[in-house]
């Protein structure tokens, strides 16, 4: 039985897999320690959840542990991720102090035991106050866009954050300034997870015959957390402007984190303004719907990642990948992903999308040709090979008492 990394051989070739083993060797034997809010929901656990086992394939010892948490906790930490993303929100000491005894009671069952620690986010963040001494090595990665965070918020962050040995970002716009190093690594896709390995076209139309989507009609699909920075009801909007025009469909699709407690108020939200329209298929799927994602993306005309707000945005590169064209807001981690006009368009607004949408369902060699330019453009830069290389390198780099850079 092959191996997970001899699997990937022959998507992205012998060198990329002996680049690995080479970059692994300086550190076999360390213990990694991947540290976040939750075990499903989200791209977070969904890319460590393929990136430990690898780690561990190539001779280090990596683990992964997770908070416990009480829904209040989770409440202020959802507050804490919009804060930092900018959007304008009141926090008080009490607010605060939920925060600061919510790690600190996680410190007591999660050890900071690794040569290197990586914590995820802010849930985790405080957690250093509990690291060892060097040779110890921490690092926090930041999977959201903090170029312009809540000012009182990152204060009381930086506390933490200066304690910290590096800091991650994924795009070069999310990062502050610190006075630890800096590193900036995009996340990437597992090509061979039930996400996003191939699948036969009777498995696809049996899930659209499931949810009772028509399969002759062009269907356009955003697959996202049920999360206003995902704009959902904009989205909604850009197709009802769509279908003035040209017979189509929608299909808005996405699960929970245990740590959003906004997602349930966003999907109703949602429901809400769909009403009894036959031709908006609002989907909540369980964390585990991963071949139904998968199929769902396959069989669209047009995806969508219409957010305000933005991370990275792993479904942006799902959809490529699939040799979908996309239509994404021109924000976080999308722009790095979709090149405007090659493999798809960036827009600002419900108009935007509607337009865009327009000419690739009424130009389909074009949106061919933009489908086949993203399959390149993620084995090129999104696969997860790429990201665990680049993690090796910060090991390496952070051993060497390196300062920042771009990987």
């Amino acid at each position: 039985m092959k191996s997970g990394l001899d699997s990937l051989r022959p998507i992205v070739g012998e060198q990329t897999i002996d680049e690995l083993h080479a970059l692994a060797a300086p550190l076999r034997g360390k213990r990694i320690q991947h540290i976040n809010a939750t075990r499903v929901g989200g791209g977070v656990a969904e890319l460590l959840g393929r990136i430990v086992p690898l780690m561990n394939e190539l001779g280090l010892v990596a683990s992964w542990d997770v908070l416990s948490a009480d829904e209040e906790f989770f409440r202020v930490t959802k507050s804490f991720h919009n804060a930092i993303q900018g959007e304008a929100i009141e926090l008080s000491a009490g607010d605060y102090e939920v925060y600061v005894q919510g790690n600190r009671r996680n410190s007591e069952s999660i050890a900071l035991e690794g040569d290197f620690v990586i914590l995820h986010d802010p849930q985790p963040c405080a957690l250093i106050e509990r690291r060892k001494s060097h040779p110890q090595r921490c690092i926090w990665r930041c999977h959201i866009d903090a170029s312009h965070p809540h000012r009182g918020l990152w204060t009381f962050l930086s506390r933490y954050l200066r304690r910290y040995d590096a800091a991650i970002f994924s795009t070069p716009v999310f990062t502050r300034p610190l006075a630890i190093p800096q590193y900036v690594v995009a996340p990437a896709i597992d090509p061979l997870s039930d996400k996003n390995r191939t699948l036969e076209l009777p498995e696809v139309l049996a899930v659209l015959e499931g949810y009772r989507i028509d399969a002759a009609r062009p269907i356009l699909t955003q697959i996202s957390r049920f999360d206003r920075f995902k704009d959902p009801l904009g989205v909604i909007q850009a197709f009802r402007m769509v279908r003035e025009t040209n017979d189509c469909q929608l299909v808005l699709a996405g699960g929970a984190a245990s740590d959003d407690p906004e997602g349930a108020e966003v999907l109703a939200e949602v429901r809400e303004a769909a009403g009894e329209d036959p031709d908006i298929h609002v989907l909540e799927l369980p964390p585990d719907a991963h071949r139904t994602v998968n199929a769902l993306q396959r069989s669209a005309a047009v995806v969508l990642q219409k957010s305000l707000k933005e991370g990275f945005g792993l479904t942006v590169s799902e959809a490529l990948w699939k040799g979908r064209p996309v239509i994404g807001g021109a924000t976080g981690g999308i722009p790095l992903q979709v090149l405007d006009g090659i493999n798809g368009y960036l827009v600002y607004s419900a108009e935007g999308a509607a337009f865009r949408t327009r000419h690739l369902l009424n130009h389909p060699e074009a949106a061919v040709q933009m489908g086949r330019r993203g399959v390149d453009q993620v084995r090129q830069n999104f696969l997860l090979t790429r990201n665990i290389r680049d993690y090796l390198l910060i090991m390496n780099l952070t051993l060497a008492g390196a300062t920042s850079m771009t990987l």
